[in-house]
């Protein structure tokens, strides 16, 4: 059942969300949830059926968030080029992480080595979500693919799942060792690894965008 956006039901979802970041999902109990947020057992089932129905909510709420700040306004932009979008995107990623000191890693992520392999309603779930990103990355490439930016061998869908898979990579060993350098060492090699598909007309005017940190 779905319910409009509400204080008690924002307080709900926000804790748990901070809880599941830190602890996952299997060890954060409801009891938490309700104490973190400050609603009662009343007020959670009012909004949420279950604590899946719960996990399912935040998983929408984050989806949404990254899709509203992150996805919309990079790849929606008319004005700048498609491989810009790409290198844009990379950039995001990146300051996101710096920003966040290198804890908490991707909450995506977070939850599909937790659950992909145990819960087959986050694993649909989860894979939609990763499909989501790899389709808009992979619309920037066909398109600079298509205006002559990169060469015609340039295979979207391949190039994309490999970006979006070397990024979550590269935020796990962030997250685990500690260094933001792990993170802009990766995505400088993201960046060269597109490059190599650079069209000889176009190398020279498109290499400092995806040549390496800047």
């Amino acid at each position: 059942m779905s319910h409009p956006r509400s204080p008690v039901k924002e307080q709900i979802l926000e804790a748990a969300t901070r809880l599941m970041q830190v602890r996952g999902y299997h060890r954060t109990a409801l009891e938490d949830v309700l104490r973190e947020s400050g609603a009662g057992k009343g007020n959670f089932y009012h909004y949420f059926h279950s604590k899946e129905e719960l996990g399912y909510a935040i998983l929408d709420r984050l989806v949404r968030a990254f899709t509203e700040r992150t996805l919309d306004p990079i790849f929606g932009s008319p004005t700048r080029p498609p491989l810009q979008q790409v290198d844009a995107f990379l950039d995001e990623i990146l300051a996101i992480q710096r920003a966040r000191k290198c804890v908490g890693g991707c909450p995506m992520g977070n939850l599909a080595t937790e659950l992909a392999d145990v819960h087959e309603g986050f694993r649909q779930r989860l894979a939609r979500i990763f499909d989501l990103w790899r389709e808009r990355v992979a619309g920037a490439i066909a398109q600079a693919r298509a205006d002559g930016t990169l060469v015609p061998e340039a295979d979207p869908d391949g190039l994309a799942r490999f970006l979006v898979a070397g990024l979550e990579g590269a935020i796990l060993l962030t997250k685990v060792q500690k260094d933001i350098r792990i993170m802009e060492t990766c995505v400088g090699e993201l960046r060269r690894h597109l490059g190599l598909y650079l069209a000889t007309s176009s190398a020279e005017e498109h290499a400092p965008p995806v040549g390496g940190p800047r």
